[in-house]
């Protein structure tokens, strides 16, 4: 087994970053994060552009950070599914103030986003559930995420349980405890890597909501920040 690397190697983990200039985006934070998306999504080197590191805070204040999927972006919302029994999803539940984070490493750029979770109705979860592969509708089922595990075998059991209870080619019905969050940004910062570490940052802080009945779009304060 290889030793750990010591701290004068693991210091020695440098790259320089390269030209490109973060001098403008667009107005709207949401066109601007599509435009970067879309970005990351035609390198072959970001593998799943669209994953993003959720961070909760619990009841009791202990913070937590996991990989989830953004699976949508509906009225400058970001959405996501898990289970509401979760870790995350009982943490949520207590505080809705969550931190999502798109660490877009080959493209030299991240973009972080303080806001609010609230789940999403039924029926939007539904739809989406129902749009997701055979194998990972039984997975939910499968799965009491976030609970202690006996062993492989337990879970592998439970799943060739709802597998049998649900063969293939059957309608999988959600579960109770599934469904989406969507995430109301109250900031979002993008982050370009320069060189001599003299990077750039700009966020967008929301400074009102819209209003579909007036039809008044979100307002945004953009500053630049030191790196």
């Amino acid at each position: 087994m290889d030793k750990v690397p010591s701290r004068a190697e693991i210091s020695a983990m440098r790259r320089s970053y390269g030209e490109i200039g973060l001098d403008s985006l667009p107005s709207d934070p949401l066109e601007a994060f599509g435009i970067w998306l879309n970005d990351a999504r035609a390198n072959p080197l970001a593998v799943e552009a669209n994953a993003m590191v959720l961070s909760t805070v619990d009841h009791l204040g202990n913070l937590t950070s996991r990989t989830v999927l953004l699976k949508g972006i509906t009225d400058d919302c970001f959405t996501f599914f898990t289970s509401y029994t979760s870790r995350k999803g009982l943490a949520i539940h207590s505080q809705p103030q969550v931190s999502l984070l798109f660490p877009w490493y080959p493209l030299e750029r991240q973009v972080s986003i303080t806001g609010i979770a609230e789940k999403i109705s039924r029926e939007e979860s539904e739809e989406y559930f129902a749009s997701r592969p055979w194998e990972s509708q039984i997975g939910a089922w499968a799965s009491k995420q976030s609970q202690p595990l006996g062993s492989r075998a337990e879970l592998e059991e439970r799943y060739n349980a709802a597998a049998t209870k649900w063969p293939r080619g059957t309608t999988v019905p959600m579960p109770d405890y599934w469904g989406g969050y969507n995430v109301a940004p109250e900031s979002i910062e993008f982050w370009q890597g320069r060189y001599s570490r003299l990077h750039d940052r700009l966020r967008f802080e929301r400074t009102s909501q819209s209003d579909h009945d007036s039809g008044e779009k979100t307002e945004w304060e953009i500053t630049r920040y030191y790196p």
